[in-house]
């Protein structure tokens, strides 16, 4: 019985010491996940100069008012981020999301939410686009941008 409760505790640390290993690897805590059912209930009940800053991180910013930063994956467009937000209060509530791709696979959003973190900011939030932005925004109807007309 002794070497059975042992083995049971032993399990346990096991388990809690790679669940805290895993959880410390991203650059984001459970807190700073935003819902897409969250945000496009903010999208839809407040006024445009009331919204937080969205940035799109990923290959298109579908987001309805959302800002195209481009791959967070490319250094050049890391740059770019940081030009966007350096001028902003640090308290500036900005959303990043990307949705090419399952979330925990995703390369995009990690360095762009690192370099929130660096430069001090402290309420970046991260979209939970968990699947893609199809799944996950698109086919639930949420807001998108206007298509670009391409008729001349």
């Amino acid at each position: 019985m002794k070497n059975y409760a042992v083995r049971i505790l032993l399990l346990f640390i096991i388990g809690v010491t790679a669940l805290t290993s895993f959880q410390s690897k991203e650059p984001w805590t459970a807190k700073q996940m935003m819902s897409p059912y969250d945000l496009k209930e903010k999208i839809n009940s407040t006024k445009a100069e009331k919204l937080p800053l969205i940035l799109s991180v990923g290959p298109e910013a579908v987001i309805k008012g959302s800002v195209d930063i481009g791959a967070g994956q490319d250094p050049a467009n890391i740059k770019q981020l940081k030009e966007t937000v350096k001028s902003l209060p640090k308290d500036t509530e900005i959303i990043i999301y990307c949705g090419c791709c399952p979330l925990h696979k995703c390369p995009n959003v990690r360095p762009a939410f690192t370099l929130l973190n660096d430069m001090g900011f402290t309420n970046p939030k991260l979209l939970a686009i968990l699947d893609n932005i199809k799944i996950d925004w698109i086919n639930k109807g949420y807001p998108i941008q206007a298509p670009v007309s391409t008729a001349k």
